[in-house]
């Protein structure tokens, strides 16, 4: 199966022999190349480029007015982006030597065997693909910045490591490879799966299959459909989801838990974008790009002989690990925030505020369910509360056998340093509620009711005090020295 991961540009045939190009143009196609274009007159190649561009050239050398020779040398110094394949007539090493100098990335003899012509455009067409994906990945990465943020507003988020994810995703979303998502229950893999594929730009629908616990003949009939008559009780043809999903997204959830013999099935899906409907010998192919996800570790599957190496390297080319919880709790007061009115709306209450012990206690909250267990937690909580606060006993109380103080949500160790190494001098009590007020707006994703019951006092106590704090920062720092300013966590 061909990448075309640079399919908005066209593979650029050029010979002057109309039906060799015909011919191979036929052959790119029927491998799933679709934007294939034939010119047999060199003379309208540089302004066919200069207006078109092109993934890739296939050019003959022996041609009249403009020889293969003299537009291979034009080509590589003004478009040296333009991949560019060398096809000739003449079998001289001399010959091919000559082109490869020039630039050509591969030679190829006429005729062209029809495997090796789809073996070569398929190469240079996935190294395209990866040289823009490295350069896109760079300049997000340089930029801290992303194209499409509005693909992942459903996961609420301010980690650094979820925006990395982010950065990835768009890189990889409009590749026609295969994408892994990975990681445990509840962490959000089917709404990263729904972003990749908002971002991918595909027409097609977005079709879900649960493969955990289907045996091999329910995942052949679900994912490839039937003939008439194929077993008993086919009194008509059916349409698998896989064709439901052409030009589409086909997302395979619980993909470790695949029986070995569908496995095989998989593989060859991903490998040649082909399939057979249950009881029947007509080959057909497929346009659905395939996003896996999985909770389980595959490498430990795969050495433990239960799933096929083969088909995890293939499934893995793009993988997506998407982090615990645990790993990112700066997104539980995010989440908060998120969580609690939506549940009150749920329930048609008015949205509580939170107790500062509350925030404290989900802090430590070890979360086996991830953001699922989140969720479910509050809203639980909201069903419950008759009035005041969520306190922490709103959300299950302090059970100490779950809880643990991550990293980043403990507070600044001053165990042998004085205050003054905080601040740089020591602070006023202005400095100091400045700091306190900002460190919890930051740790809050700058929800006021979050932070405020972080800090003890209610919400419009916040806003005040912020706004006195801030007008008074300013007029001492017109003042201070240079060296007085407040150290960032």
């Amino acid at each position: 199966m061909l990448d075309s991961s640079t399919s908005h540009l066209p593979v650029l045939l050029v010979d002057d022999d109309e039906t060799c190009c015909r011919m191979m143009a036929l052959t790119l196609r029927e491998a799933g190349v679709t934007n294939v274009q034939c010119i047999s007159d060199s003379r309208l190649v540089l302004p066919f480029l200069k207006e078109h561009g092109a993934a890739l050239l296939l050019l003959d050398l022996l041609m009249p007015h403009l020889s293969g020779h003299d537009l291979l040398k034009v080509v590589r110094s003004d478009y040296p982006g333009i991949q560019t394949v060398v096809i000739s007539g003449a079998n001289g090493l001399d010959g091919a030597v000559e082109c490869m100098k020039l630039g050509a990335l591969d030679y190829l003899n006429k005729p062209v065997e029809p495997n090796r012509l789809i073996a070569c455009v398929n190469n240079v067409l996935r190294i395209n693909a990866m040289q823009g994906e490295l350069f896109s990945l760079k300049r997000r990465m340089l930029e801290d910045s992303l194209d499409h943020p509005a693909a992942f507003e459903a996961i609420k988020t301010r980690s650094s490591k979820m925006r990395a994810l982010f950065q990835y995703t768009e890189v990889i979303a409009c590749s026609a490879l295969p994408i892994l998502i990975t990681g445990e229950t509840g962490v959000g893999k089917e709404l990263m799966a729904l972003a990749v594929h908002r971002l991918s730009g595909v027409g097609g629908e977005f079709v879900t299959v649960n493969v955990a616990g289907l045996d091999d003949a329910t995942f052949s009939d679900t994912l490839f459909g039937h003939k008439k008559g194929a077993f008993t009780g086919a009194d008509q043809a059916r349409d698998g989801l896989i064709a439901r999903a052409a030009g589409g997204t086909l997302f395979l959830d619980e993909i470790g838990d695949l029986e070995e013999r569908s496995q095989i099935k998989l593989l060859r899906l991903l490998q040649e974008g082909e399939y057979y409907p249950v009881g029947s010998d007509t080959l057909k192919k497929t346009t659905a790009r395939i996003v896996a996800v999985t909770n389980q570790n595959l490498p430990e599957r795969v050495a433990e002989k239960l799933f096929r190496r083969d088909l995890y390297y293939r499934l893995c080319t793009h993988e997506i690990h998407i982090p615990s919880l645990r790993d990112r709790c700066e997104d539980i007061p995010l989440l908060l925030a998120h969580f609690i009115p939506e549940a009150a709306l749920a329930y048609h209450k008015d949205s509580p505020s939170v107790a500062t012990s509350a925030v404290s206690h989900l802090l430590g909250w070890r979360f086996p369910g991830n953001v699922r267990e989140l969720k479910a937690m509050v809203y639980d909580a909201v069903a419950r509360h008759k009035g005041g606060e969520l306190s922490a006993l709103s959300f299950g109380g302090y059970k100490g056998e779950s809880a643990v103080v991550p990293d980043s949500a403990s507070s600044v160790d001053l165990s042998g340093h004085s205050i003054d190494s905080l601040f740089g001098h020591f602070p006023t009590f202005d400095e100091v509620e400045e700091y306190l007020i900002e460190e919890a707006l930051r740790r809050s994703a700058g929800a006021f009711n979050v932070a405020s019951a972080m800090l003890g006092i209610s919400r419009q106590t916040l806003s005040n005090r912020k706004k006195s704090v801030g007008t008074s920062t300013k007029s001492r720092k017109s003042d201070a020295p240079t060296n007085g300013h407040l150290f960032e966590m």
